[in-house]
């Protein structure tokens, strides 16, 4: 099977668990009994994981060319937590553990992706887009699934996910290509920390979304499938973004991009925040997915790809991924657990709005650098 396939592969088990866990896994938390605060710090501990293991997990597979055999572990990892998650009370232990030892996964091929594009970056969209198919599949099926079995059943399905992920990681090559260049010291120029600060700020913003946008939407009474279709328009953007990738590149700047989608940002998380009541309003927020994570992400990996040497874009992939997705929604996700206790969906979102400005700001400092 050609290279791009068993990529896309991956993406797309890899995603269809992504996407159950981002949309249901916080009802399962409550069903659980956490409170939104307890639900917060649990869902921030797999980035606050990510701070620190993805860049170690990154050096390991740049020392010794390890990439598929780091995937694989991480994915059997995963199945095996979420397997024994509903047989013990020590949800946040485990939920750590998982974390440390599968966080380094996605963005290990992630650096495999980008170096078998061998410089046509654009062409990561079509690849992609499993992913975002993947997750579609998810929130769509499982939100009409939980309108008839109970959401205790979520962790087992979670577990079988994983071990999709662990099959096709075994199809993977073992290393990127081009990676026998002995790996470097990561220098960390202005330019990049930048781009991390920007990476950070887009994470952040995302906080009020994953933790609490399937709550907030099921308090003003939408049903559980209604809620899958919501996440799901969101996901059907980013497919139209991914599929026109290779004109976005070629069009626009990656600075430009990565300023329009944090734009779009601070309108969408108003938008819940403030008017999730009106069903058309959520649509339109919604819609903006396609910017705030589709756009934003694929500028932002292939921004990583360009801003860093070739022989250490493992490490760096994984250094974005703990900065932006580790730091950034573990900051998100407290802050915004916080804001929703003290000032409800409205003081959350807000929060979130206001770190997507602060993305915008740094990003367009990445435009006057040249990016």
């Amino acid at each position: 099977m050609p290279l791009p396939w068993r990529l896309g592969a991956f993406y797309f088990v890899f995603f269809v668990n992504g996407g159950a866990f981002v949309a249901y896994f916080p009802l399962y938390l409550a069903h659980r009994g956490l409170s939104a605060v307890e639900i917060a710090w649990v869902l921030a501990l797999p980035p606050l994981i990510r701070i620190a293991a993805p860049p170690a997990w990154g050096w390991l597979a740049d020392r010794w060319h390890v990439h598929r055999a780091v995937v694989a572990f991480a994915s059997l990892a995963a199945a095996c937590s979420f397997a024994i998650l509903p047989f013990t009370d020590r949800i946040a232990l485990l939920i750590a553990l998982m974390s440390l030892l599968s966080c380094a996964a996605l963005p290990l091929v992630e650096a495999i992706t980008l170096a078998s594009l061998a410089g046509q970056s654009g062409r990561y969209g079509p690849i992609r887009l499993w992913g975002s198919i993947g997750f579609i599949a998810a929130v769509l099926g499982g939100g009409a699934l939980l309108d008839y079995y109970p959401v205790s059943t979520l962790p087992g399905a979670l577990a079988v996910f994983n071990l999709g992920c662990l099959a096709v990681a075994l199809a993977l090559p073992s290393t990127a290509p081009r990676h026998a260049i002995p790996a470097a010291p990561l220098r960390i120029t202005a330019q990049a920390r930048v781009l991390l600060a920007t990476g950070f700020c887009n994470a952040v913003a995302h906080g009020a979304l994953y933790a609490f946008l399937s709550l907030h939407l099921a308090a003003l009474g939408y049903s559980a499938s209604t809620i899958g279709m919501l996440w799901t328009l969101g996901v059907l953007v980013e497919i139209v973004v991914f599929l026109y990738l290779p004109q976005l590149f070629r069009r626009y700047a990656l600075s430009t991009i990565l300023v329009a989608s944090m734009a779009a940002g601070v309108v969408r998380f108003l938008a819940i925040g403030w008017a999730a009541g009106e069903l058309w309003i959520v649509l339109l927020a919604q819609a903006l997915h396609g910017a705030t994570f589709g756009s934003f992400h694929a500028a932002s990996v292939a921004a990583v790809h360009r801003v860093f040497p070739e022989n250490a874009h493992g490490r760096a992939q994984t250094l974005f991924s703990g900065v932006s997705y580790g730091a950034g929604a573990a900051a998100g996700f407290v802050l915004c657990g916080w804001a929703w206790e003290g000032g409800g969906a409205a003081a959350a979102f807000s929060l979130s709005a206001a770190a997507a400005l602060a993305g915008a700001l740094f990003a367009t400092c990445l435009r006057r650098s040249g990016l």
